[in-house]
């Protein structure tokens, strides 16, 4: 079995060119949390290999086509939100009331300009609400039916909730309910799917970006750290880009993102200590549990999780192409010559 999930790697990851004139690097993620082997069957893997496959080759043949970081995340984004494999977008779980409500948020490492839109239900691409936030309003966030007409007078692709379901998704909240009583308040296992996108575009720009359809069974607009930037979200072209993905509580009160970006511009740590002391310390230590995935300005990547797993893909600056689900994948490195374990 193990020789054949390697076969798979080997199939999907595809010739990256040497590094560039000007440093490029991309990472995305598809959520963290309790991901075995034993949970997924093969075909589900090989669907979620192939389109983080698909997600992080376009989006660095963009980047090496010179397009703007902004546009990228975006892109990529929108296209983890179009695919029924995530939570976020299409295929978003459903509140308590059998309803979709839909977070998501950008920033941009060069200005600093952020955008980020919470609890919209009509929105097929929440990525897009959240630019137009940062792009054509004095406002850094808007929430629910507000959000919702401000991204229709946008001109956003508009849809009824109901576009969003899927019967994976409505099957988990039966079983939700069955566990909890009306009383609760905690999301279910879904609650570490989200999607996000870091990169560093030609231009030296960082951008980040992030999506969620939020928790199982989440109740009473109960809003978690996707939205919130310098918890979920976080871009400085002084430090880093950081997309975060997990339990929304835990990332909020100890701003994850930018905690991280701090310690590397404040403290001069290397991203990847940066992030590992954040998600292996001083989350774990307090039973916070996800993952995140970070670039900084010099095109190193960081793919750190505290979890099982985490649905991740990333070219970094050499052209290294990694793509991931569980926690031995971490080492599964293509750069152009083969697949090595080193």
């Amino acid at each position: 079995m193990f020789c054949m999930r390697r076969l798979l790697l080997l199939c999907l990851l595809g010739f990256v060119p040497a590094t560039l004139a000007d440093p490029i690097a991309i990472a995305i993620h598809g959520g963290a949390g309790t991901l075995t082997r034993d949970s997924i069957t093969l075909e589900q893997e090989s669907s979620y290999l192939a389109i983080l496959n698909t997600a992080v080759q376009q989006g660095y043949e963009r980047l090496r086509d010179g397009a703007d970081g902004s546009d990228v995340v975006r892109e990529t984004i929108r296209l983890l939100e179009n695919s029924p494999l995530f939570n976020a977008g299409h295929g978003a779980v459903l509140t308590w009331d059998g309803t979709h409500e839909l977070d998501a948020s950008m920033m941009l490492g060069q200005s600093l300009e952020a955008g980020a839109v919470a609890g919209v239900t009509r929105v097929k691409n929440p990525i897009e609400a959240a630019y137009a936030v940062l792009t054509h309003s004095p406002h850094v966030l808007l929430s629910g039916s507000g959000a919702d007409r401000f991204a229709e007078q946008q001109g956003l692709t508009m849809v009824e909730n109901s576009y969003f379901s899927t019967p994976r998704r409505v099957e988990a909240l039966k079983l939700f309910r069955l566990k909890h009583n009306d009383k609760s308040a905690q999301g279910g296992d879904e609650k570490f799917g989200t999607v996000g996108v870091v990169v560093l575009d030609a231009a030296g720009n960082l951008a980040a970006g992030t999506s969620t359809g939020g928790m199982t069974g989440k109740r009473w607009g109960r809003i978690g750290d996707s939205p919130l930037i310098g918890s979920g979200t976080y871009a400085d072209n002084r430090s880093c880009a950081v997309s975060a993905t997990g339990h929304g509580e835990f990332f909020i009160r100890w701003q994850v993102a930018s905690d991280i970006c701090a310690r590397v511009r404040y403290q001069g740590l290397d991203l990847e200590v940066a992030a590992n002391e954040v998600i292996h310390e001083e989350l774990a230590e307090v039973g916070g549990e996800g993952g995140v995935i970070a670039i900084d300005p010099a095109g190193n990547v960081a793919l750190i999780f505290n979890t099982e797993g985490m649905y991740r893909a990333s070219i970094n600056r050499k052209g290294e192409k990694v793509i991931g689900i569980f926690r031995e994948d971490d080492n599964t490195v293509i750069n152009g010559q083969g697949l090595s374990d080193g």
